[in-house]
């Protein structure tokens, strides 16, 4: 179980770290253009992707073991400068999350960009397959860990879809977006410092 929550832990942390992909989603859900439709989108992505991440990672692991710490050590440089991202958005601030309000659109319309969101942005791979996948090759139990990641996002986009109202409200405000990044730019940084210790 320990693995499992690693996954949960970890798999939030990367999802909730906000950047061009999570930015269009939260603007979306909080305008209500579907959110259900890019929550199960989102969700479905992140599950392929991680999947295919940890268990292609375990495949080389045993495969080709001394390649892993080398994995790792990307892991925790792609951590990091998350982490560093958020911490300079928080000591900069902002004017809070924009929201346009947008016109109903066809489902399938917003699926369409839903999908090209998550699969067009490079940083999806790099969190997903390349450090989601290294970790996830270190862990006692692999599968277990995968399925912690996927429930973060489950989570993560269940959250989004129930509560966009509250958030819109909350992350409108600089000082909250501010404490929001602050947060995440901790919690990035100490789970680089465990992926460390565990190379």
């Amino acid at each position: 179980m320990g693995s499992f929550f690693s996954g949960i832990m970890l798999g939030l942390s990367l999802i909730v770290a906000i950047g061009a992909q999570n930015v269009w989603v939260l603007s979306q859900c909080m305008s209500g253009a579907n959110r259900l439709v890019i929550a199960l989108v989102c969700i479905f992505c992140d599950a392929l992707l991680i999947i295919l991440g940890v268990f292609a990672a375990n495949e080389i692991k045993l495969l080709m073991p001394s390649l892993i710490p080398w994995l790792t050590y990307a892991g925790v440089m792609i951590l990091l400068y998350i982490a560093f991202g958020s911490a300079m958005r928080a000591i900069k601030g902002s004017s809070g999350l924009k929201i346009n309000e947008s016109k109903a659109k066809n489902w399938k319309v917003t699926a369409i960009a839903a999908l090209a969101i998550c699969l067009l942005n490079p940083h999806v791979y790099l969190d997903t397959v390349v450090l989601l996948g290294s970790l996830g090759a270190l862990q006692p139990s692999p599968a277990y860990f995968a399925a912690g990641a996927c429930v973060a996002s489950v989570f993560w986009f269940g959250s989004l879809t129930a509560f966009a109202p509250k958030l819109r409200v909350l992350l409108s405000s600089p000082t909250r977006w501010r404490i929001f990044d602050s947060i995440m730019a901790t919690i990035l940084i100490f789970m680089a410092i465990q992926l460390w210790t565990m190379a």
